[in-house]
């Protein structure tokens, strides 16, 4: 505790100015100290014991993957290698599955579930950046030989992307996105309905802007325009609903999470959360309870790790955006990645190299014959055509949003 005796101080003007006052603010100064040094004890106390039940409590709510490790351990040898040391890339999976507490609300629980929501997230060496790349759930991908959830294995197929996931969970949506990107991914998280919902909760709210008010009946969702803080309840249907949002297409439902997932981010790195113990416990409680991760992170040292250094990153240098894809050339309703510039991603998140988002790339309009999914078009940083030669090869700019950017403005 400090004290002040000067002007403004709890003994008010001029107190202590002489011999007198000067007494009388060093004996209220020592009994501020003998109080402070006891209540300091008892804080202490109360750390050591409360603070270990709730370390225990919260690092064994952490599920570890473990049949994931030991079936991305038996192709070892197959995964790519990392190039980048202390550079890390993780891969967040949304499970759509109706299984569980708080989650059969959301339909019939087939036993199956697929990945809602896939973004392949890279942590640059010495954490100056964070890059966020949104993997379309109808992209059409080589899904390799899978561990079924039944204990046989399936051929390697030809499907949309979401298919890994139903086919054989976390380790064949991992080999898919290896496959797919040549991108090695270290860690892994996948969070459920229930729990995105309670993270939201936990940190209050996250307040999105909305152009037009929002009925979806299919997303039970209804919402004024203008300003708004959604409840994890209103944020999992506004991240969720397609129909009645935008042009209904997946692109502008991701661009959406991506938006919602930057406020997010603002919202849980101010200082009103992170260090405020009345918050930040239901926010960890809720956030640990969800997830399933890889066996190194399943544990709350192992997050603290990946945290750490995530906490630090400016916010204008959380970015996000979606992997380059246009509609498939025989299926317009579904993708197919655009050609050499997810390959330029792909390479850039393997070497570390930075890329930069923009909202004003324009794309271009998809035609009514080619369904939602419009071409993307990436320029560089100088306004640009994408792979245009230059005497330095310009940062590749693709649209895209970071955490920093206020869509409320």
């Amino acid at each position: 505790m400090t004290y002040s005796g000067g002007e403004g101080g709890p003994l008010g003007p001029g107190a202590g100015a002489s011999a007198d006052g000067r007494g009388l603010a060093r004996r209220r100064r020592r009994r501020w100290v003998r109080y402070g040094a006891a209540a300091g004890a008892v804080v202490v106390l109360g750390v050591g014991v409360g603070g270990w039940a709730v370390y225990v409590k919260l690092d064994g709510n952490i599920t570890p993957d473990d049949a994931a490790a030991a079936e991305l351990q038996r192709y070892a040898r197959e995964r790519p290698t990392s190039l980048v040391k202390d550079a890390q890339n993780i891969l967040l999976i949304g499970s759509d599955s109706r299984s569980g507490d708080g989650n059969e609300k959301y339909g019939r629980d087939s036993g199956t579930e697929r990945s809602d929501t896939t973004i392949l997230l890279h942590l640059a060496a010495g954490r100056r950046s964070a890059t966020a790349v949104s993997l379309p759930r109808d992209l059409m991908v080589d899904v390799p030989e899978c561990l079924r959830r039944d204990g046989k294995r399936a051929e390697p197929t030809f499907a949309m992307f979401n298919y890994a996931f139903q086919s054989g969970g976390s380790a064949c949506t991992i080999r898919t996105v290896e496959k797919l990107t040549k991108v090695r991914v270290d860690h892994h998280v996948v969070v459920d309905f229930s729990g995105f919902k309670d993270m939201v909760d936990a940190v209050d709210g996250v307040r999105v802007c909305l152009k037009e008010p929002i009925s979806d009946k299919d997303a039970k969702l209804r919402l004024p325009a203008g300003k708004v803080t959604l409840n994890g309840e209103q944020a999992l249907g506004y991240v969720r609903a397609r129909k009645s949002l935008g042009n209904g297409s997946d692109t502008d439902r991701m661009e959406r999470q991506q938006r919602f997932l930057g406020a997010l981010v603002n919202k849980v790195q101010s200082n009103d959360v992170l260090l405020n113990p009345v918050k930040l416990y239901p926010l960890l409680d809720s956030a640990t309870s969800s997830l399933t991760t890889d066996p190194d992170l399943a544990s709350l040292r192992g997050l603290y790790e990946l945290v750490r250094g995530l906490r630090k990153i400016p916010t204008e240098h959380v970015q996000f955006l979606t992997v380059p894809r246009e509609s498939y050339v025989h299926d317009a309703n579904r993708d197919q990645l655009v050609e050499p510039e997810a390959e330029k991603l792909f390479e850039r998140l393997r070497t570390d190299t930075p890329v930069a988002v923009s909202q004003k790339i324009p794309t271009k309009s998809p035609s009514p014959e080619s369904g939602d999914h419009g071409p993307y078009q990436p320029t560089t940083a100088d306004g640009s055509a994408f792979g245009t030669v230059s005497p330095t090869p310009p940062t590749p700019t693709f649209r895209g949003n970071t955490a920093a950017q206020d869509h409320c403005g």
